[in-house]
């Protein structure tokens, strides 16, 4: 009997140190991002009328906190793990419709193969985009005229990315792009399409893929996203007329983007065209194709100064749609966590569109101009 005793307390303390290595070689990190400020928008509806608001979308970058996690295996090998909330700050709610971890919540193994990761991610287009298109996903950026290049994520998604001497590839593939909880919506401007249909695999699923060089001072890189249609599905253009929908398996909403960036000296410079094809059951409009053409530069004149500017142009030449946007910001650093900011933006909308220059969002009348500023704080932890 004793010696079973001293066997069972051997194989606990063995057992228990099996699991105290475990804990303590696993990293986990609590990281996040608040930023916010107050905004001033001109000509912001259909009546012409300002507006004067604290923005729940985002400042210089959406605010956001998360969990991330790795677990080494053993050959190089690790389990990881990445958890993460969008919040307003003004409001101190949930972001991406109410969910609890809406922007990122995905598992997978990470090692000499590269990662292979599921759950809901972000597609490839986000990954090609972020170098060349540093300012981002700012309130006057890219996505003010295309919501989605600011939030490209999927729900039920794989994901495989792998890098080697500046090459970076990846792919993903999701089974139902949007199962949004009630009053919510993943994709702006898609509405729900929650997929996994049965007798209809093809319907709300999206792909991605991406070829990327980074070099030392320079880089490219190439994506394309297509997503299908489904029930509840639809297609919004952002350029003020009413989305169509795309509620059959067979339709296509797609991108196809192509950058890169240069960085001499103080100064660093991005170019990126996005080019949208859009194929829907519609008599009136079954193919729409959007051409956006975007330039940025930024100059730092100072460790803590930080000075960038942004010109687009995007055509619809299909509903006649055009706007032209310029934007500037300026970003003084507190410290490394803590930064201020301050900046203005102009855009031109062609006499039958409506683009909105913020990405707050806004209603402004067909063919107005609308100039916007804003003065913000972010910081980080």
């Amino acid at each position: 009997m004793k010696r079973i005793i001293n066997i069972s307390i051997t194989a606990a303390a063995t057992i228990a140190g099996v699991w105290g290595t475990a804990a303590h070689a696993q990293s986990v990190a609590l990281y996040g991002i608040l930023d916010t400020g107050i905004e001033y928008v001109h000509n912001a509806n259909r009546t012409n009328q300002s507006v004067v608001r604290m923005p729940g979308l985002t400042g210089e970058v959406p605010s956001r906190w998360g969990l991330k996690g790795s677990e080494p295996l053993g050959g190089g090998y690790n389990a990881i793990f990445t958890l993460e909330s969008g919040l307003t700050v003004g409001t101190g709610t949930l972001g991406q419709g109410g969910r609890l971890f809406g922007r990122q919540a995905l598992v997978g193994l990470d090692g000499p193969l590269g990662a292979l990761t599921f759950g809901r991610q972000y597609s490839m287009l986000l990954w090609a985009d972020v170098t060349a298109d540093f300012i981002g996903a700012n309130m006057y950026g890219t996505a003010s005229l295309d919501n989605w290049l600011a939030v490209p994520r999927s729900d039920n998604t794989v994901v495989y990315r792998k890098s080697i001497n500046g090459l970076s590839v990846g792919a993903s593939y999701s089974f139902g792009r949007d199962a949004s909880p009630p009053g919510g919506s993943n994709a702006p401007g898609e509405g729900t399409c929650a997929g996994s249909i049965p007798g209809d695999a093809a319907a709300c699923r999206e792909w991605s893929a991406m070829l990327q060089y980074d070099a030392k001072i320079w880089g490219v890189a190439l994506a394309y996203d297509r997503q299908n249609g489904g029930p509840g599905a639809s297609v919004n253009l952002f350029n003020g007329l009413a989305p169509v929908a795309m509620a059959d398996n067979g339709n296509r909403d797609s991108r196809l983007l192509v950058d890169g960036y240069l960085k001499f000296g103080k100064f660093m410079f991005g170019a990126v065209w996005i080019n949208r094809h859009v194929e829907v059951d519609s008599v009136a409009t079954s193919r729409i194709i959007s051409n956006q053409f975007v330039l940025e530069a930024e100059y730092k004149l100072s460790p803590a100064l930080v000075i960038d500017s942004l010109a687009q142009r995007v055509v619809d030449s299909q509903q006649d749609t055009r706007a032209t946007m310029e934007m500037t910001r300026a970003t003084y650093l507190l410290s490394a966590r803590t930064a201020v900011y301050a900046q203005i933006a102009f855009l031109q909308n062609s006499r039958n569109a409506a683009y909105a220059v913020s990405s707050a969002g806004g209603n402004p009348a067909t063919g107005t101009s609308q100039v916007a500023t804003m003065v913000g704080m972010r910081h980080s932890f």
